[in-house]
């Protein structure tokens, strides 16, 4: 049945294909850019399709290479964590998560005891650089968790959160708030659509006339930067539910007016097709779909 299958060729394909480079291939596979490129002109001429766009510098994936990168990638992983299951001795698993600094101190890292216990044998390592991780390219990179308004039609996506935004603080700075006009505390966030003008929104739903020219906001880089500014007392923060939901717990933060909120964008645990077929990754993806349900976050959108 797969006597007729150009398995060399195939390798080469995936590789070149998820790094978008028949040079970093090369480097990969431990052959020369020419080896590579011989390889993939010949999968063409025997599948009859262009599997790439050759580009001045760069080369680009057609219609007919991405829908066979997807299977392949997928297939080839279930075969590597085949072959891995069989081998004696074995290393614990090893499961890399991409996320932002602020969701891993204030959400994952709190609860990741959890896992740990449940899956002793899968270490986690955590990403956590503000670049986006292209998962096509990046095969270091098992799953990413992203805070975003997009749409990711080509990943595995699993949507974890409703999120919202709301004011909160320190408990004598939001029983001080009804009588005197507290300091602001915001984000500088790198993708300033999703936070811009959510203190205004919040404060036209409010009723509050707090924002004045006179009373600059006090702004932090990281929201877990401005969390810690609201729980020592330095004023309120327009903060996610999911972020805040551990110091709300704890009681270090409360909310002012629960009730007003402003909508914000969602997140999503995602990865390659096939790749969430991988033990350690699939039990990432139960593990987070459960946690998501425990906190009442969880979100609508399956």
């Amino acid at each position: 049945m797969f006597a007729s299958l150009p398995l060399t060729a195939l390798r080469a394909f995936e590789s070149a294909s998820r790094l978008l480079s028949f040079k970093a291939a090369a480097r990969e596979l431990s052959v020369t850019p020419t080896a590579v490129s011989h390889q993939i002109r010949s999968l063409e001429t025997w599948l009859g399709v262009p599997l790439f766009e050759r580009l001045p510098r760069q080369v680009r994936l057609t219609a007919c290479g991405e829908r066979l990168f997807h299977s392949l990638h997928g297939a080839l992983l279930d075969v590597a964590h085949s072959v891995d299951s069989l081998r004696p001795q074995r290393s614990a698993g090893h499961l890399t998560v991409s996320t932002t600094p602020a969701f891993a101190a204030l959400w994952l890292v709190p609860r990741l005891g959890r896992f740990y216990a449940a899956h002793p044998d899968i270490n986690v390592r955590l990403d956590t650089q503000c670049e986006v991780v292209d998962l096509q390219q990046d095969a270091s990179i098992d799953l990413v968790i992203r805070y975003s308004l997009e749409d990711y039609l080509n990943l595995h996506n699993l949507c974890l959160f409703d999120e919202c935004f709301a004011v909160y603080g320190a408990p004598e700075q939001v029983a001080q708030a009804s009588t005197q006009v507290p300091t602001l505390i915001s984000v500088r966030w790198h993708n300033s659509k999703l936070y811009a003008l959510g203190w205004q929104a919040w404060c036209e739903r409010a009723g509050e006339p707090w924002l004045l020219p006179s009373r600059p906001m006090r702004e932090y880089d990281e929201e877990h930067y401005a969390l810690q500014a609201a729980i020592a007392g330095q004023g309120l923060v327009l903060a996610s539910n999911i972020l805040v939901s551990e110091s709300v717990a704890s009681g270090l933060l409360v909310p002012y007016k629960p009730q007003v909120s402003v909508d914000g964008a969602g997140y999503s645990a995602l990865c390659v097709p096939g790749r969430e077929r991988h033990p350690p990754v699939r039990a990432f993806f139960q593990w987070l779909r459960e946690e998501a349900r425990l906190s009442g976050h969880s979100s609508k959108i399956r």
